[in-house]
């Protein structure tokens, strides 16, 4: 029974703004009858909501109404981010899932590919080609990195897309060409983009078309060290960050780097000099700094299914304390539901953040006078990927943007 109610996800508290329906009454054992769907055989799903939308989303209205239902495509279903867009939109009141795909996998049932996400009524796994979007509201597209920029051009452009590759993270097109290795396919869609960092740009999000879902290290990177360089308190140069992700930031490609073998019983620094994700850290700090930030990144890859820990090592501005940094990071984020500062002197742990959509963070001062210690973890699937990903739809869309996230994190 404890692990029932450890898996089990809140519910919104809140229902005031009508996301919910007025109707809403928590089950636990509710049993939803599911019409049929092509591909997909009718049977009873356990269901997490006590009443589903009864009306279609209209592209036409600024915003999701009460009651109406939200239709879901998504992109490269088969990989880790696409199984995680499916577990959090299980308990999603709004968005349905009616077009999934997946290339390699295409004609098989997503229970084939995912057995622990058997007891969800999905349609079976098609290529893009096949695909079609013709009654979809909006994607989420979990494809690998270049190979995104056109398929987004391609579909109807009255689509709302949350991007989760790095196709679009880059303003700068040279700097991606840079950086990946071929020019940008999709040079007018990039200006179009905006960067889903959802705390920090939450206003441009919600007016986006297309989002750019930050990588999970710029993720838990950019939060914790943007607002402190907005407000001057740590200076711009000599900026060292030491991250460390499970193997599922690797993604699911069968790889010989990530056998068992090659990965246990130990650590594997990697991108030493050329992880792809410094351009799009140092985007972000360079905003917050009005000038270039320059930093230095090493991650590690640590033989753990899921996490993420980035410990970012900073020089304070003169006459700034840790005090300084910790009620700065307090007062940022004291509002918000999903980035946590922690109490005192007490140390963030992956453990305490996996399957959820949080951040947690604390601030540390370092032995050598003048500089400070920064620890943030997130799931690096979750708050790093699939988590924010919803988060920033449910803000396009007009919705809480709590909505669907609201799992607490599974531990032990």
């Amino acid at each position: 029974m404890a692990s029932r109610l450890a898996a089990r996800p809140l519910l919104p508290r809140s229902t005031a703004n009508g996301a919910l329906g007025s109707s809403f009454k928590p089950s636990s054992s509710f049993m939803l009858k599911t019409s049929p769907k092509v591909g997909c055989s009718s049977r009873r799903v356990r269901a997490s909501i006590a009443s589903s939308p009864q009306k279609q989303y209209s592209p036409k209205t600024s915003a999701v109404q009460s009651g109406e239902e939200v239709r879901i495509g998504v992109l490269g279903a088969s990989g880790y981010t696409g199984a995680e867009i499916v577990r959090l939109l299980a308990n999603h009141p709004q968005f349905r899932i009616i077009v999934m795909t997946a290339d390699r996998k295409a004609g098989q049932q997503f229970s084939s590919v995912f057995p622990h996400l058997i007891t969800q009524d999905l349609p079976n796994l098609v290529a893009v080609k096949d695909a079609d979007f013709s009654k979809v509201d909006a994607v989420f597209c979990c494809l690998p990195h270049g190979t995104t920029q056109e398929i987004i051009r391609d579909l109807p452009q009255q689509l709302k897309i949350v991007d989760l590759s790095a196709d679009f993270r880059l303003r700068d097109i040279s700097e991606y060409a840079e950086w990946y290795g071929h020019a940008h396919r999709a040079p007018e869609l990039q200006e179009e983009a905006v960067y889903g960092l959802t705390e920090v740009l939450r206003d441009e999000i919600r007016n986006a078309r297309l989002v750019a879902n930050p990588g999970c290290y710029p993720t838990s990177i950019q939060l914790p060290l943007v607002p402190l360089i907005k407000a001057k308190l740590i200076k711009l140069s000599n900026i060292i960050i030491d991250a460390k992700s499970g193997v599922t930031g690797a993604g699911r490609g069968a790889k010989e780097a990530n056998l068992y073998t090659e990965i246990a019983e130990g650590i594997h620094a990697y991108g030493i000099k050329g992880h792809r994700h410094v351009p799009e850290v140092e985007q972000g700090l360079s905003d917050a700094a009005e000038s270039k930030v320059t930093i230095s990144f090493t991650p590690n890859l640590i033989c753990m299914k899921r996490g993420m820990q980035s410990t970012m090592f900073v020089e304070m501005a003169p006459g700034v304390t840790v005090s300084d940094l910790y009620e700065h990071l307090k007062s940022t984020y004291e509002g918000e539901e999903f980035v946590k500062l922690l109490n005192g002197s007490n140390v963030p742990h992956t453990r305490h953040v996996v399957g959820s959509n949080y951040c947690f963070m604390n601030v540390f001062e370092d032995r050598i006078p003048g500089r400070a210690i920064i620890i943030s973890v997130i799931d690096n699937l979750v708050k790093g990927a699939s988590g924010q990903a919803v988060q920033n739809l449910n803000l396009m869309m007009g919705l809480p943007e709590n909505t669907g996230l609201q799992y607490q994190p599974l531990f032990p």
